[in-house]
């Protein structure tokens, strides 16, 4: 009878779980021609997929075998993209029949694997770009996918195992134009290796161990980057007939001593060799230091070529020479840079740079100096025409002449923090009048009316002058971290109808008179970290949107500060001041209605009776201010009332004691 009951048990379960309906996976998402099924945890598409579709998606599946099957048939599409699967095996032939498949994205799958099988996927028919990276490709795999990719342009091996590019590599898809290579451990390129591909224009070969160049001869090529490998030298195959096409080449992150040496005719318009070991910008150094690759690459350089320094970059628009250990640029360097547009040279050891007169730098829109060991800066009249964007900060600059900046006829962007420079005072500051000539030791700000944005932080200014940028409509002026800055109560005039960011941090003010209203376009005011025991005053309502006011000495904020900014004001920093809780009510009150973002509020805190820990200002309460006054009234009323009884008793004292003396008088008698 149990075995009975347990049967019937087991025909009921399948009979119910037959009703059930099956769980199928989500539905590919469909758009127009275009499908995604994108990680659905499918090993097959699905087959009710619309006819004709273009871009089929099933990449972030578990894919492992890739037939007509498993791709259910749909063979007509342009764009398949099986990106993050498992494929460990491709039918032989799947793509020749693809007619109209012209991209292919097979990276991060288990490539490796099927290599290891010594199949082939055959030929690749239509398809013109194809992904494998990401796929443990060792040397020597390529050749089971690459064989005959007759069709293919554009070709992706990054991310994989390779170490060596030999130069059977490529012979099964020579009209490749793009190939890129990046991070692998590329060590060896066998002669060749690139040159059967004529139409190659782009290269990347960043991420690599490679260690040396002496004979780059891809005429041809337009784009290389050799990023991030382990180069000491780069030369290129010098002709004085062959014209080089490379346009952008990359040499940044490699341990190059000595500058790129590059041919003579060429059309390079970017070059990055930053985060190198150049010291100098010579294409060639000493024989001791250089040994055998001098002696080889002065064998290789035909006679008539450009002496050391003095190469041809009439196309060059990008150089960076950023992160190296340069001390000096001579001003030659430069005299064929005449379309040069951007100068990096940040971060090296250069202690003088000097533009002279007759330089061609005259195309320059951004000169980055920052963060050298520059003492002297030389800006000759009628040069740098061009530029817009000037970074100096961080170097040890302490005099120049006042005139520097004035000369600049296009000048936007101004970085000079973490210098040693002092503010000149304006010709028309009443007390400099008589003086037509700057002061030595300081720069001038005034007169400069393309300037926008100006940074002068960390310089050790003691005082700013008034009228200090008239005639200058900065939108942007940093002041901060300048201890002991006197901020004179015309500093900023002239700037009321351009000024929308200040910044007055950090500097130890105690007092700050100027009228901040009359600025009427300040957006932005930042006067943290400072020692302010009132706020500045304001004639007019303003168009202030964001204030900071913390960490500084505040008890008690005005409320005509809020009645000034109530229609601009957005949000409010009040941090870290010895606010008084009761003194404060009424602001704390319209904060809360003009619905201000504080958004230190966990530190803006108050005091609300003396000897008790701060309450933050949400806490506060009129009824805490309130029971504060009756029991001050109530304190009040006994100190009065002891204070009086003190006096009764005094005067009691006072006139009991008079009364005793009378009484010990003798009586006076006299005798007729």
């Amino acid at each position: 009878m149990a075995g009975f009951h347990w049967l019937m048990a087991v025909v009921l379960g399948h009979v119910s779980a037959s009703l059930l309906p099956t769980r199928r996976p989500p539905p590919c998402q469909v758009f127009q021609m275009d499908v995604s099924c994108n990680g659905l945890n499918l090993r097959s598409a699905p087959a009710d997929l619309p006819q004709g579709i273009q871009k089929l998606d099933l990449s972030h599946n578990i894919f492992q075998n890739l037939t007509r099957e498993t791709l259910a048939f749909h063979t007509n599409v342009h764009q398949l993209s099986l990106h993050s699967n498992k494929i460990w095996f491709i039918e032989h032939g799947l793509f020749r029949g693809m007619k109209n498949l012209k991209f292919l994205d097979l990276s991060k799958n288990s490539l490796d694997v099927f290599a290891l099988s010594q199949s082939t996927i055959g030929k690749l028919g239509a398809v013109e770009s194809l992904d494998l990276s990401g796929n443990g490709l060792h040397t020597g795999m390529t050749n089971y996918f690459l064989r005959d990719s007759l069709s293919l342009v554009n070709l992706s091996l990054s991310s994989n195992s390779l170490t060596k590019i030999s130069k059977d590599t490529f012979r099964g898809s020579l009209a490749l134009r793009k190939v890129s290579l990046h991070n692998n451990v590329i060590l060896e390129i066998e002669d060749g290796a690139f040159n059967v591909l004529l139409d190659l224009i782009e290269l990347d070969l960043s991420k690599n161990s490679i260690n040396c160049i002496t004979d780059f001869d891809l005429s041809e090529l337009e784009i290389l980057n050799l990023s991030r490998n382990s180069l000491e030298a780069f030369q290129t195959t010098d002709s004085e007939f062959l014209e080089y096409k490379l346009v952008t080449l990359d040499l940044s992150q490699n341990k190059i001593h000595y500058f790129p040496l590059v041919p003579r005719r060429n059309k390079l318009a970017y070059l990055d060799i930053s985060r190198n070991q150049l010291q100098g910008v010579n294409t060639t150094g000493a024989a001791e230091e250089m040994g055998n690759f001098r002696e080889q690459s002065l064998a290789r350089s035909p006679a008539g070529q450009a002496p050391p320094g003095h190469q041809d970059f009439s196309c060059l628009k990008y150089l960076d020479l950023s992160y190296n250990q340069i001390q000096t640029i001579p001003q030659s360097f430069f005299h064929s840079m005449v379309k040069l547009e951007h100068l990096n040279i940040s971060n090296n050891c250069i202690g003088s740079f000097l533009v002279e007169e007759e330089s061609h730098l005259n195309h320059l829109k951004v000169l980055d100096l920052s963060y050298n060991s520059l003492r002297n800066l030389t800006f000759g009249k009628y040069t740098l025409l061009s530029l817009k964007k000037l970074f100096l900060q961080g170097n040890l600059l302490t005099t120049m002449d006042p005139h520097t900046f004035q000369r600049q006829p296009s000048l936007m962007y101004l970085h000079l923090q973490q210098n040693n420079l002092n503010i000149c005072p304006s010709h028309t500051d009443s007390s400099s009048s008589n003086n037509r000539v700057h002061p030595e030791g300081c720069v001038a700000f005034s007169s400069i009316p393309t300037l926008r944005y100006l940074y002068l932080s960390e310089n050790n200014l003691k005082v700013l002058p008034n009228n200090a940028f008239t005639e200058t409509p900065l939108t942007l002026l940093d002041l901060s971290v300048n201890p002991g800055l006197e901020v004179r109560p015309n500093a900023l005039s002239g700037l009321e109808d351009s000024l929308v960011r200040l910044s007055l941090r950090e500097n130890h003010i105690y007092r700050l008179d100027v009228d901040l209203s009359s600025l009427n376009h300040l957006k932005l005011v930042d006067l943290s970290a400072n020692r302010l025991s009132s706020i500045p005053s304001w004639s007019k309502e303003s168009s202030i949107e964001s204030l900071n006011l913390a960490n500084n000495h505040l008890v008690k904020l005005e409320y005509d500060m809020l009645v000034a900014l109530e229609s601009s004001l957005k949000t409010l920093y009040v941090g870290s001041n010895p606010l008084s809780c009761c003194s404060n009510l009424r602001f704390f009150q319209q904060m809360q209605r003009l619905a201000l973002v504080v958004p230190d509020i966990a530190s803006v805190t108050c005091v609300h009776m003396q000897g008790l820990e701060p309450v933050n200002i949400e806490r506060v309460t009129e009824e805490m201010c309130h029971s504060l006054d009756n029991s001050s009234r109530h304190v009040a009323i006994l100190v009065v009332l002891v204070v009086l009884a003190l006096v009764l008793a005094v005067a009691v004292g006072l006139l009991a004691k008079v009364c005793y003396t009378r009484r010990q008088r003798p009586s006076s008698s006299f005798n007729a």
